[in-house]
């Protein structure tokens, strides 16, 4: 920062001609296209050297003098890095905040369209305005996505939602071991993508939160990105091969302690180049765990979703027990477990219909989870 020589006052007449909007807004977009601007919060106007405190900086406003002496005191504010980006300081005095603020909407739109590089982003004061010229454009981070907790935390385990009103979740999951792949490799024309049950969701517009595991995802990528460009599904997390993270859990084989954390970590990587409405919500297959894979999930910021209702649907021999074990334990908050994975499950796409009807009778309406739980 170039420390600021004072600056001569000049007559009153150029001060105030120096620090109405127009000729503010003027300066501006006629000589940088850049604007950060500094208004004093309702508390008067700037006058010329006076302290603003604005973004944590602290600088002095300058209105008067002569043009070549405004000019210089503007050299003296412009600091142009050898590699970083332009950084442009400039003050008026604001007799009325509202016009100066609609002025600098104006020319955001304008500068957007000519500037090649955004501003750096700053933490504005608590007396300050900062309008930045050019495109903000935020990563994208699990603190913002539903389910999203604080990292090294053990996650809370969510067995069903809010139990007021009519909402309920509908859940499904997309299972796939290794001993499922080799079934497929040997036999082609088996499917573990059900895709019937998604083609009532959709024609029905019914909300749901799919659970994927990584090879599920890798396995049928065009099934995901349908998943995933429908607005009304979400997705999540459901381990990478589908192993138990508590033995015995029926027959799937046991993961390491040691792999847990990359496994599920793993598998929001292969999730995630999809899009669609994202989450870090996560189910342990088989609805198996124990503290020890708790405290492996806390480096990940996740909440486990488990459920309260279970259809049943694996390995059925008929669609109306699903029905029946649905309809029967869903009341609202309900967290209902399903499956997509057709060969595994051969009749939730038959069982799925009455299942909604049943649900439209009692009064309740499917939501996504992240729904349920606000």
């Amino acid at each position: 920062m170039i420390k600021q020589s004072p600056l001569r006052r000049g007559p009153r007449d150029r001060r105030t001609r120096c620090s109405s909007p127009a000729a503010v807004a003027g300066r501006r977009s006629r000589r940088y296209g850049v604007t950060v601007l500094a208004l004093t919060g309702g508390r008067g106007p700037t006058a010329p050297g006076r302290t603003v405190r604005a973004a944590g900086v602290t600088r002095r406003s300058w209105c008067g003098g002569s043009p070549a002496g405004r000019r210089r005191s503007a050299d003296r504010r412009r600091w142009i890095g050898a590699t970083g980006p332009r950084r442009v300081w400039q003050h008026a005095r604001v007799r009325n905040p509202g016009i100066f603020v609609l002025a600098a909407g104006l020319l955001l739109t304008a500068c957007t369209s000519s500037s090649g590089a955004s501003q750096p982003a700053a933490r504005p004061s608590s007396d300050a305005v900062v309008v930045t010229a050019g495109p903000v454009t935020a990563e994208p981070s699990s603190a913002v996505l539903p389910g999203a907790t604080r990292p090294g935390s053990v996650p809370p385990v969510v067995g069903n939602g809010p139990r007021i009103g009519n909402r309920v979740a509908l859940t499904f999951d997309a299972d796939m071991t290794d001993t499922m792949l080799r079934r497929m490799a040997a036999d082609p024309t088996l499917s573990f993508a059900n895709r019937k049950v998604i083609d009532i969701l959709e024609r029905t517009g019914t909300p749901a939160t799919f659970f994927l595991t990584g090879e599920w995802v890798e396995a049928y990528p065009d099934v995901t990105r349908r998943l995933a460009g429908n607005p009304a599904f979400e997705l999540a997390n459901h381990t990478y091969r589908h192993q138990a993270f508590k033995s015995p859990c029926y027959s799937l084989p046991p993961i390491a302690p040691a792999q847990m954390t990359e496994d599920v970590a793993h598998t929001f990587d292969v999730i995630a180049p999809y899009g669609g409405r994202q989450t870090r919500y996560f189910r342990f297959p088989g609805l198996c765990y124990d503290d020890a894979a708790l405290r492996a999930l806390a480096p990940l910021g996740v909440t486990v979703v488990q459920g309260d209702v279970v259809s049943g649907d694996p390995n059925a021999t008929a669609a109306q027990p699903i029905v029946h074990a649905v309809l029967t334990g869903v009341r609202p908050g309900s967290i209902v477990v399903m499956h997509i994975t057709e060969a595994n499950a051969r009749f939730t796409d038959e069982a799925l219909q009455p299942i909604l009807d049943g649900l439209r009778a009692r009064g309740l309406r499917p939501v996504p989870l992240s729904d349920l739980f606000r």
